[in-house]
């Protein structure tokens, strides 16, 4: 087995950390910001010095080869640099962190290999500068049209367009330097799990099968605003009142289904959210994720038998979006799987329940993904932590991961 040098792996960890640094352990790091083109600048300085070759595709997607021995379809590995704002130092970065450290332990070890192997940054993975999220590997994937997301005119805080910081990047490249199903073997991305089971389970790697499906669903009560002060409390059609009724039912329905199903409200509006008006309308979200089809009908079921009138108000249903459960390739998760064991590592099978560009890939080639653990589970915050022997135990998994895969292929 081979092993990456841990030393070398918190030096970048480190040095990444500097670009969008917020001073309180996080960082600000939005796609194609001034942060994160130093970050792609620093990667870009850091790969030709190992001799790799750098190049970007048109949505900026960049690509660090190491020629293989053979004219084969190179062997991916990466994530993206692109954060939250106020989010962590691991969420995607570290992906890309340990594909480079996993391609330098193999020119440090002089390893002989059939396959390129190429470590890659997807663009805006996180859509929080520019909706949606994983827009560039959306866009190569054929999930999403470029002509949408560059003729889309919704605008940052400063007035950007996702076309015009494309533009002004200096990133963006030849569409011809896409990846696509003849050019490319297969993908592995390293990615902290940013949920709790692996450190509160003492597990060292996550063996990841897929992406669970999810729905999402906007309710919405209609009642009806009146003086806080003079309306007597039996005339009132209060909307608040009747979205906590609803949401209470929700709960109740929702647990009784599967365990591993979660739910959310994470989105809720009143109006006219005044403190001495009754609320006329209120909206809140439901999202819930299951790998199951099945459940997830079920689901839909339970939002849309909601009762529709409830404390006097009218209750309506709406699908904001969905997405099916994404399964990666089989082969390539029993290689992670091997290669954890082999390494002496803890490890158990899982779906992610957050989205990765792993999801639209896999759609091209075969893929998979490994997980280390997130300290408490934090993630899309400045407490996000994953200690640095998991992250090396991750790399070590990976790099042993592509040298099977480029063994098998």
């Amino acid at each position: 087995m081979v092993y990456c040098d841990g030393e070398s792996l918190k030096e970048k960890i480190k040095t990444f950390s500097n670009f969008g640094d917020t001073g309180n352990g996080g960082i600000t790091r939005l796609s194609l910001s001034p942060e994160a083109l130093e970050a792609r600048q620093e990667f870009v300085r850091r790969m030709e010095t190992l001799g790799l070759t750098v190049v970007s595709d048109d949505m900026a997607n960049l690509y660090a080869t190491l020629p293989g021995t053979e004219d084969l379809p190179a062997i991916l590995s990466g994530s993206h640099i692109d954060s939250v704002k106020r989010g962590g130092n691991y969420d995607g970065v570290l992906g890309v962190l340990s594909a480079m450290e996993a391609v330098e332990t193999i020119i440090r070890e002089k390893i002989p290999h059939k396959h390129p192997i190429t470590v890659v940054i997807w663009t805006n993975e996180e859509g929080a500068r520019f909706e949606p999220a994983m827009m560039s590997s959306g866009v190569i994937c054929g999930k999403f049209k470029k002509e949408e997301m560059l003729a889309s005119e919704a605008k940052d805080i400063a007035g950007y367009t996702f076309g015009d910081a494309l533009g002004k990047s200096g990133f963006c490249g030849d569409m011809a330097n896409r990846i696509s199903a003849e050019n490319c073997a297969a993908y592995v991305e390293l990615h902290a799990e940013q949920g709790p089971v692996l450190d509160m389970e003492r597990i060292d790697i996550g063996v990841v099968e897929g992406v669970v499906g999810m729905i999402n669903y906007e309710l919405v009560f209609q009642g009806q605003a009146d003086h806080a002060g003079t309306t007597p409390m039996k005339y009132r059609k209060d909307a608040l009142w009747a979205a906590a009724k609803g949401l209470e039912y929700l709960h109740e329905k929702l647990e009784q289904l599967d365990e591993e199903l979660v739910y959310t409200t994470g989105k809720i509006s009143a109006s006219p959210n005044i403190h001495t008006v009754i609320p006329g309308e209120v909206r809140f979200t439901i999202d819930a994720r299951h790998k199951s089809g099945e459940v997830l009908r079920q689901v839909v079921e339970i939002i849309e038998d909601i009762p529709k009138k409830l404390e006097g108000c009218s209750v309506s249903t709406a699908p904001a979006w969905t997405r099916n459960t994404v399964s990666f390739s089989d082969r390539l998760v029993h290689v992670v799987a091997k290669t954890a064991a082999k390494l002496g590592y803890t490890s158990r099978r899982m779906y992610s329940g957050a989205g990765h560009d792993a999801q639209y890939i896999c759609s091209l080639v075969p893929t998979t993904m490994i997980f280390v653990p997130s300290d408490k589970g934090h993630s899309h915050c400045e407490l996000e932590y994953t200690p640095s022997e998991n992250c090396e135990k991750g790399v070590n998994v990976l790099v042993n991961t592509l040298l099977e895969i480029d063994s098998i292929l």
